[in-house]
């Protein structure tokens, strides 16, 4: 497939989101931008979100994972659907009790303004290094494939990307980013779908495949022979579910859209059918990524070009390879790309709304200021700096590139959603006070401790290797050094009942 064409695709497609962009975003203000003036359908809420969530991370890495740890990921993914419960049992309910624009608002009503801005601070470092980290891999696949051959450098691809998504988000935000989410999620889908069906036919039908399938561990999910490996079905199934409260419960970007629903409700609604579909769609990439393996050994000479690069690279760039390079005609090439950006700028346009939002609400408090241009003349240029921020965090991602991107992302979420996991749960959990200007103190020490554990934890615990429950433990860690910090509540004299009432 040719670049040229490559890029004309790429460039149609960016004219469709464009489109809607102008449709979607005629007269709004903040609130639209914010909240969708709370209006949005719970069912488009629901089918965008599967791209977001998705992003081009697991566009790219999921399918790669197979050749090397089976089917196992469906242990985490588990985790994902029990997550997926406490949001909307837990999680919701409060959002909506308390008619939050920006989830840390509660932080802020539950300990005071200084842990309000810690929990929003986290939120920000988490949300650019993963947006980032998510941008970057479409980015490297495009240049790899394509850009390079043009003499077109990295850092002008990223740059002219960044600002076409600043273009279509800028003035709707989170309404815009409703409709161009579904959009995206149906080309990621239907780029799945498209390639499933073609490899299987190429390999030599649903009998041989199912057979090939199975002796990559399609029916075996479980790892349940060394508990101290990091894939331990322990492990596994705990670490999707503290992923998911983290990383969609306790972010704003994922929430955002929720909070555009009607009511708690439809939010439920959504929240407990995208995790249904979600269960699938992480099967059926999984199978993808068992076709590309029986497809790359079959077809040694595909592999051989990506065979000399490092583990991670082979797994990163084996979809791809095969899709644009692997003699299965221009439908799986363009679907594949149509869903890769699409995957990907799902995740980036939300991101960047996400991360406009929660500073000028969390750190600005644009919301309530009574000059409302001035409000909206502020988020403007907060959006402006937050594209840029994610420009130069994408550019050190390039810099310093070592391993794969799927356990890069979950790794850095260990860190910095651990803090959060302790600040909302000792809040919504326990009725103790805590000293509003040291909670950052727990908040800072706790993950370092995390780093120290992880770095020796092979040598003092015999061989063991956490995994993504990792992410629980810190927030654990984070509930324990609230607990010390605290004190019981004042009790409150009873007032005597008014004798009109006796």
């Amino acid at each position: 497939m040719s670049g040229t064409f490559i890029l004309t695709v790429i460039l149609a497609y960016f004219i469709v989101l464009l489109v809607i962009s102008r449709l979607t975003s005629r007269g709004a203000k903040n609130e639209a931008f914010f909240t969708g003036n709370r209006n949005s359908k719970w069912y488009l809420v629901s089918f965008g979100m599967i791209g977001a969530s998705l992003s081009g991370v697991t566009f790219i890495s999921i399918p790669g994972l197979v050749g090397s740890s089976g089917f196992s990921y469906m242990q985490i993914v588990i985790g994902y659907m029990l997550g997926y419960a406490i949001i909307s049992f837990v999680l919701l309910p409060l959002y909506y009790k308390l008619n939050l624009t920006s989830i840390y608002s509660y932080l802020g009503g539950r300990f005071g303004p200084t842990t309000h801005r810690v929990g929003a601070g986290f939120f920000l470092i988490s949300r650019i290094l993963g947006a980032s980290v998510r941008l970057f891999l479409v980015a490297d696949i495009l240049d790899y494939f394509v850009l390079s051959n043009y003499g077109i450098p990295f850092e002008v691809s990223v740059l002219v990307t960044l600002l076409l998504i600043y273009v279509y988000t800028y003035r709707g935000g989170i309404k815009t980013i409703v409709w161009t989410d579904t959009l995206q999620t149906l080309f990621m889908l239907l780029a799945l779908i498209v390639s499933v069906v073609l490899i299987t036919q190429s390999i030599g039908g649903v009998a041989e495949v199912s057979t090939g399938l199975k002796s990559l561990g399609m029916t075996d999910w479980f790892v349940t022979d060394d508990p101290k490996s990091n894939n331990y079905i322990l492990k596994g199934i705990l670490g999707g579910l503290f992923i998911t409260v983290g990383m969609t419960g306790l972010d704003q970007d994922m929430m955002q859209k929720n909070l555009t629903c009607r009511n708690e409700k439809d939010a439920k609604k959504n929240m407990m059918w995208f995790s249904i579909i979600l269960f699938f769609v992480n099967f059926v990439f999984l199978v993808l990524g068992g076709l590309l393996a029986m497809y790359a050994e079959a077809n040694v000479e595909i592999f051989s070009e990506i065979s000399g690069m490092e583990a991670d690279k082979q797994t990163d760039r084996l979809f791809p390879m095969i899709a644009l390079n692997g003699g299965l005609g221009n439908l799986i090439g363009i679907t594949f790309l149509l869903g890769l950006i699409a995957a990907a700028y799902s995740s980036a346009d939300s991101a960047l709304t996400s991360l406009t939002t929660s500073t000028s609400v969390d750190i600005f408090s644009v919301d309530q200021w009574e000059d409302k241009t001035k409000a909206e003349r502020v988020r403007k240029y907060i959006h402006i700096g937050m594209t840029a921020i994610l420009f130069v965090v994408i550019l050190l991602a390039n810099a310093f590139k070592e391993q794969d991107v799927i356990n890069t992302l979950f790794i850095l979420a260990g860190y910095t959603y651990g803090p959060l996991l302790g600040l909302f749960f000792f809040g919504i959990i326990s009725k103790r006070v805590v000293d509003d200007h040291y909670t950052w103190i727990v908040c800072l020490i706790v993950p370092v401790l995390i780093y120290i554990f992880k770095s020796y934890e092979q040598e003092w615990f015999d061989g063991y290797k956490s995994g993504h429950e990792i992410l629980g433990v810190n927030g654990l860690l984070c509930y324990l050094g609230l607990w010390i910090m605290s004190s019981k509540p004042a009790v409150q004299e009873i007032e005597p009942l008014d004798n009109t009432l006796s």
